[in-house]
């Protein structure tokens, strides 16, 4: 069962409403991430349809020759991360006001991650290798 949840970027101009099924969230450490948020990227996963009002100031740019990176083309904010060719978005995990219970569940690209920082929760832990082999449909 998957309940809507709604959230916006900081000016307001962009919406988005997303069925998820659950509230889980990871931390994505690769080096475009971290440039991209200065920091690394916490996002839930969602594979689907996105409803998004104002789409008209969504940007969009492609990172890579599989993934695509949303933003308000006003503000800024990031929206999504999105694999080309497919429904599959990692969208920013503190867009959403009215999501009240997340879980850290996962961190990925974990050997890249800068050691001047660590998370203290227990997570899953995925490294570049790790998530190259599931993209190719070998884990």
């Amino acid at each position: 069962m998957s309940t809507q949840y709604h959230g916006a970027c900081l000016c307001g101009k962009v919406k988005l409403s997303v069925p998820f099924a659950n509230t889980e969230f990871s931390a994505c450490h690769c080096q475009t991430c971290r440039k991209w948020s200065a920091g690394p990227l916490m996002t839930l996963a969602h594979s689907g349809d996105l409803t998004i009002e104002g789409q008209e100031n969504v940007t969009h740019f492609n990172s890579s020759e599989w993934a695509e990176r949303a933003f308000c083309k006003e503000c800024g904010s990031h929206l999504y991360y999105h694999l080309k060719g497919t429904q599959n978005y990692y969208i920013a995990a503190w867009i959403f006001d009215d999501i009240k219970e997340l879980k850290f569940t996962a961190e990925v690209f974990i050997d890249k991650k800068p050691t001047c920082y660590a998370f203290a929760n227990p997570t899953h832990k995925l490294t570049e290798a790790d998530i190259l082999a599931m993209a190719a449909g070998k884990a």
